[in-house]
């Protein structure tokens, strides 16, 4: 089914956390910044709509870094429930697709829920100083293929962001399969 999240909390700050990546050691997820800012993208390794777009994904991460935009990418789905999820595949779906960023395994879901992430893919898009900027979709093409000269939503307001330090006023929100929560939590 598919979730959308709620539109940017402009300013709001983002949170820090130790997660364990697929190289098998623990990240500071604000520690994967770069000088102008972070993306912090909730994405797992099942979803149709993840699948669809990790390879644009990848480009922009590599693109963005460039502009001085850090990445980083967290799976908090329950992988008891959904065992494509688990942080073995996650090994696997980040080799497979050649992440240049880590991908890091949100087990208990603590992160997902202080961030208020509701889908995958969900992108949080801080500026230098931490602050929310964007929370948008990576295009328009939801978990569709992409024409060759489709807008590109995450990019352009990061490069934004890059540039001023503030993310465009509108936004089009996400939109992507649920979080998989634990029942028990």
């Amino acid at each position: 089914m598919a979730a959308i999240p709620p539109l940017c909390d402009f300013g709001w700050k983002a949170v820090d956390a130790s997660l364990t990546g697929t190289d098998g050691r623990q990240h500071s997820i604000l520690a994967q910044a770069g000088d102008r800012g972070l993306v912090v993208a909730f994405i797992c390794n099942h979803c149709p709509y993840v699948k669809a777009v990790i390879q644009r994904i990848v480009r922009d991460a590599r693109e963005l870094k460039e502009l001085g935009i850090g990445f980083v990418a967290i799976n908090a789905n329950d992988a008891s429930a959904y065992p494509a999820d688990s942080f073995d595949n996650m090994k696997v779906f980040a080799r497979e697709n050649v992440f240049p960023f880590h991908y890091l395994h949100d087990a208990d879901q603590s992160v997902a829920r202080t961030y208020g992430a509701v889908c995958t893919p969900d992108f949080f898009g801080f500026n230098g100083a931490g602050e929310l900027q964007y929370r948008g979709r990576l295009d328009a093409s939801r978990k569709e293929a992409a024409a060759p000269e489709i807008r590109r939503d995450l990019f352009e307001a990061m490069k934004q962001v890059a540039n001023t330090g503030q993310g465009p006023r509108e936004q089009i929100a996400s939109v992507g399969c649920s979080i998989k929560w634990r029942e028990n939590a």
